[in-house]
């Protein structure tokens, strides 16, 4: 078995550039990081890099890992110190499950309550989803790509429906992040997304909803494969004990 190797902390972001409080600066800075793959599964999570990177002292590190552990994203195992959490496919398939239903629900509410400022929206953001692919930015278009669902959850205006989507997806959006470099995926992603607006443009439910249905539908089977391909990334054990120390 490969030894796990230590972080880089010197992909971490720069928390100047990050709004909010030093703890949620530090917090949302290593979480980009795990969710990027800069932080890659198995990876030993060390205090002390981290605090030199960002200049901070350990108390915020701790309770942002301590943050991240409860999220599922790091595992901090006695005896053993903090490690970035394997894949697990049985909370990557209840996230599928959970974000199809919400997702489904979304676009049925926007393509019916449509409004010409929200078309506008999605439109730019379809536009932008295109630049990306003609520069090669796959992290970009990731950005783009989230957007765009965001757009939709946001759009239903039920405010507390875009951050609830966010946390059960946390663990699909991660191993996505795996799935794009993959080729012609993006290609794909981005005719499957205009399909989606064509339907929701003409306030077509049954056609967005159907659209988004085969969209989501293209994760699993990919997510399987790769579970396949690389399973030094998955946790194959049925017991994964999570503690926050």
């Amino acid at each position: 078995m490969t030894k796990p190797q230590d972080i880089d902390a010197t992909l971490l972001q720069d928390i100047s550039t990050i709004e909010g409080s030093l703890a949620q600066r530090v917090y949302l800075a290593i979480k980009q990081a795990i969710l990027n793959l800069d932080f890659p599964p198995g990876a030993i999570l060390r205090k002390a890099p981290i605090c030199d990177r960002l200049g901070v002292s350990r108390a915020p590190v701790s309770e942002a890992i301590a943050r991240l552990a409860a999220e599922g994203l790091v595992d901090v195992v006695p005896q053993s110190g903090t490690r970035v959490s394997y894949f697990s496919m049985i909370e990557i398939r209840e996230g599928a499950f959970l974000r199809e239903a919400l997702e489904l629900a979304a676009v049925a509410k926007v393509a019916r309550d449509l409004t010409d400022e929200q078309r506008k929206k999605l439109s730019r953001n379809m536009r932008l989803q295109e630049l990306l692919i003609e520069d090669e930015d796959v992290p970009g278009f990731y950005q783009a790509d989230e957007e765009f669902h965001a757009l939709l959850m946001e759009f239903t205006g039920i405010s507390k429906l875009p951050d609830v989507a966010q946390t059960v997806s946390l663990q699909v959006n991660r191993a996505r992040m795996l799935l794009l470099p993959t080729p012609g995926r993006i290609a794909e992603t981005i005719s499957e997304h205009r399909v989606i607006l064509d339907a929701i443009h003409a306030q077509n439910v049954p056609n967005a909803q159907e659209a988004m249905r085969l969209h989501l539908g293209q994760l699993m089977p990919r997510i399987e494969v790769l579970q396949q391909e690389k399973p030094e990334l998955f946790n194959l054990s049925s017991q994964h004990t999570r503690e926050v120390g």
